[in-house]
């Protein structure tokens, strides 16, 4: 849950998860509904870049920004983009 004396107002999306007023903005400017998936947040990348290392994928290398953090965040952005003609 977000704090609103944070954050200032917020934007529920219409599958029910608590964003950034910016969302909604981008979501009225588009005219495309807003998902949980249109929401990045760093609690997100990190959260699988541990799952990632925990399971092994790193084969015991060391995680660093680049490349892990910044391949999670595009792997982030294209998912679900196949088809379309930008992003």
């Amino acid at each position: 849950t977000m704090n609103p004396t944070q954050h200032g107002e917020l934007f529920v999306t219409e599958d029910g998860v608590e964003t950034d007023l910016d969302l909604g903005h981008y979501e009225r400017f588009t005219g495309i509904k807003a998902t949980k998936g249109d929401n990045i947040t760093t609690g997100k990348i990190y959260h699988e870049l541990l799952k990632k290392e925990r399971r092994g994928d790193y084969l015991g290398k060391t995680v660093q920004v680049i490349p892990h953090v910044t391949d999670l965040i595009k792997s982030f952005i294209f998912n679900g983009t196949e088809g379309l003609d930008f992003v």
